[in-house]
């Protein structure tokens, strides 16, 4: 996908400024069928939903980078060899990146105290088992600071970096801020696609299988950012024979509300998965736009008690709001082996 270029005609912030934000009545929206309340009023945002932490508050943003998108960084270089197996740091992304200008001064979404500011980050901790992370800003708070939600100025965007990070922290484990009853108000069209469906290994009856699935951004990202994919939330996959279910539904991810653990990467995400402007041997790929694979099968799929015909694999994705697809891969299976229809 292209990448366009655009310039943000704004003036640095001014560190250390006051800003004044007028409340904001409470107001609800409509999500997936449900409504729910707006806590952009200060004192919200320590249990129940909250609003976005750059102006104006009541407004969606785009978000570039969704939770539990990958983040890859190969330790060698970018080379076929490497890709599909070489080492290095790969870890799921724990919150959401959401554009903004730099310089742009950062809110605090809910009240509580600051217990970090440095090294471009802040953390307020609402004392409940509840905090919030601030990534890629020059905080302006302090540590001890009471901070009040949609009034304290948590720090500004720091340069070239065109977004902020947020992280929602329930007792520690990271969840999903896009999910229902949280950032709000946001809205989202966009339909995840399964790009491609592959068979992976398959011997001796058993057999996996791989998709590559992609969704886009709920809002067009400005800037450098612009046109680069995210992951869906949920890829679930099953097979059908004539209409008929033999093998039920599996989820293959789900991070709809939180994700897994770093040490599963590679269990979630297919080999040949790399993030938007991937990073090889400590050089990061600007420009390059990434590429999602899923494995379906953690361990490979017993088909010995199926019996010989034509199936279809079919593999779903979904987003956080329901907007889901499904992609079709006619198989035939004989004596226990797999093959794709006509071949």
């Amino acid at each position: 996908m292209p990448a366009m270029t655009t310039s943000w005609n704004i003036r640095p912030a001014k560190a250390l400024v006051a800003f004044a934000a007028p409340l904001i009545a409470i107001a609800s929206f409509a999500l997936a069928g449900q409504t729910v309340a707006l806590a952009s009023a200060p004192g919200k945002g320590c249990s129940g939903a909250y609003s976005w932490p750059v102006r104006p508050f009541a407004e969606p943003h785009p978000v570039r980078a969704n939770f539990g998108d990958p983040r890859t960084r190969f330790a060698g270089p970018n080379t076929d060899d490497v890709l599909m197996a070489g080492d290095g740091t790969f870890s799921f992304h724990q919150g959401v990146d959401i554009s903004a200008p730099d310089g742009a001064p950062v809110y605090a979404v809910a009240s509580g105290t600051v217990v970090r500011a440095r090294g471009g980050r802040a953390t307020i901790d609402c004392g409940n088992g509840r905090s919030f992370q601030y990534w890629h800003v020059d905080p302006v708070v302090r540590v001890g600071q009471h901070a009040v939600a949609g009034e304290t100025v948590v720090g500004f965007i720091q340069p070239k970096r065109e977004h902020v990070h947020l992280t929602h922290l329930e007792r520690g484990r990271a969840v999903n801020p896009l999910a229902s009853g949280h950032l709000a108000p946001y809205r989202d069209s966009t339909v995840p696609a399964v790009t491609e469906i592959t068979i992976g290994r398959a011997a001796g009856g058993r057999v996996s299988f791989v998709a590559e699935v992609v969704d886009m951004p709920a809002m067009s990202v400005p800037g450098r950012w612009h046109g680069f994919p995210v992951t869906p939330a949920f890829v679930t996959w099953r097979i059908e024979r004539g209409g008929q279910v033999v093998v039920p539904m599996r989820v293959a991810r789900d991070v709809r509300r939180s994700v897994p653990k770093n040490d599963r990467f590679w269990e979630t995400f297919g080999r040949g998965t790399y993030q938007n402007w991937p990073v090889f041997a400590g050089r990061k790929l600007q420009l390059t736009t990434g590429r999602y694979v899923f494995e379906l099968t953690v361990q490979p799929t017993c088909i010995r008690k199926l019996r010989n015909g034509a199936y279809e694999l079919i593999v779903t994705a979904a987003d956080t709001v329901g907007n889901r697809s499904e992609r079709r891969l006619r198989i035939d299976i004989r004596d226990s082996r797999l093959s794709l229809s006509g071949s």
